[in-house]
Formats: C-alpha cells, sequence, structure tokens
C-alpha cells in the first residue's frame, strides 16, 4: 500500500449511479490498504434473490416477507469483491438488466434497509474500510471520519455506464439513470442525499487517478488533525 491511517477509519463514499462510486472506493482502498464494501451490490443481491424465488418486487408486503430469507456474504478486498446469496456467486447475476430493473422497488422496501443495514454495520465492524453507497454518511456510518459525495452531470454519467454495459443506448441509460435518481432521492427511508459534512468532488472533468488522488488527499488531511 502507499499510504497508511488509522485502523479505525471509516471512509464512507455516497452519491448517484455513474458518478464514480465504485471505481473511486476501490481504487481509495487499494491505495491505503484497507478493506471495500460495495453496499449497491447488496442491495442487487438482494433484489436477484427476491427473483429468484419468484417475489412480485412490486409488492412491497411480499418483499418484507421474504426480505429475512436470503444469507448475504460480502467480500471485502477491494482488488477481487465477490458477493454471494445463500451460497451462490452472483457477482454477474446481478448485474443483469432484471435486476437493474427491480432494485429501486426492492431498496425502498423499509425492511429490507433494516436487514441490510445490520449486516453492513457488522461487516464495517471497528473500520479500516471503504464503504460506498447511497446513504454511507448519512444512516449506515454517520460517524465516519471521511465523507464524500461524487456526482457527475447526467450525460458523463450515462457515458460511463453504457461503456460499463457494453454500448448500451445512451439516451436510455440516461434516462434510466435519471429516474434512479428521482425514485431514491423520493423515498421515506434513508433517501439519497448529501450527508452533512461531506466533501462534494463532481468528477466530470475529472480522471479516475485524479478523483482517488483528491479523495486519498481528503483522508491524509483528515489524519494529520487526528
Amino acid at each position: 500500500m502507499d499510504n497508511a491511517v488509522t485502523p479505525s477509519y471509516v471512509i464512507a463514499i455516497d452519491g448517484p449511479s455513474g458518478s464514480g462510486k465504485s471505481s473511486t472506493s476501490r481504487g481509495v482502498a487499494d491505495r491505503l490498504g484497507l478493506r471495500y464494501l460495495d453496499t449497491g451490490a447488496m442491495f442487487r443481491a438482494m433484489t436477484w434473490a427476491m427473483l429468484d424465488a419468484g417475489v412480485d418486487v412490486s409488492d412491497a408486503a411480499a418483499v418484507a416477507a421474504h426480505a429475512g430469507t436470503p444469507v448475504l456474504v460480502s467480500g471485502t478486498d477491494p482488488l477481487a469483491p465477490t458477493i454471494t446469496v445463500d451460497g451462490v456467486d452472483v457477482a454477474e447475476e446481478i448485474r443483469s438488466e432484471p435486476v437493474t430493473a427491480a432494485v429501486s422497488p426492492v431498496s425502498a422496501v423499509p425492511e429490507v434497509r433494516a436487514r441490510l443495514l445490520e449486516l453492513q454495520r457488522a461487516i464495517i465492524g471497528s473500520g479500516s474500510i471503504v464503504v460506498e453507497g447511497r446513504d454511507i454518511g448519512s444512516v449506515v456510518a454517520p460517524d465516519a471520519r471521511v465523507k464524500v459525495y461524487l456526482t457527475a452531470d447526467p450525460a458523463a454519467r450515462a457515458a460511463r455506464r453504457a461503456a460499463e454495459e457494453g454500448g448500451s443506448d445512451l439516451a436510455a441509460t440516461q434516462e434510466s439513470l435519471l429516474s434512479r435518481d428521482r425514485i431514491d432521492s423520493a423515498r421515506t427511508t434513508a433517501p439519497l442525499t448529501m450527508p452533512e459534512g461531506a466533501v462534494h468532488i463532481d468528477t466530470t472533468d475529472f480522471s479516475l487517478d485524479e478523483v482517488i488522488g483528491q479523495v486519498v488527499a481528503l483522508v491524509e488531511a483528515a489524519e494529520a488533525v487526528s
């Protein structure tokens, strides 16, 4: 690792889809020798479990009733993160179109959020971890030593996501991202919002290495005054 931080550190990185959360979070964790947790993958895994079990994801009561059933395990190696459901590797399946289309309604169910919040806090434990998501600095780890909120303009976000998905239609991808923003920002439980005390970074005009460098600098500055 290039640097070292206090073992109890929790670095919370929030923001909408396509803002660069995952790549930045993995890069920061790798550079600082920390663990990494993708909470979005956990919500996707729960969604996959619902679909696999034949649960009607538009029926909040049905989703709530099944929320305690799947066994989710998240690996925390930033260079090789893993996610399993009932012992099955679902890292590829959770990125499928059906899961993407269903993850917002599943994520909005309070019982799902409560179940995953418990799992997330258990993984975070005493720290030494970079955690990414949409409510990390506001709900999951409000006492995180460093909080970052990443954004990018819609066109840049759509281009990134389309590239990840192998050249998807840009206009359709952008509308899908904006639709999810509206759902995530309007939900009653743990809405997408910039946490109090977070540093806002607009990643539109920066390279990945530049964004990672900015976050690492924030961590080093926080370490210097601790």
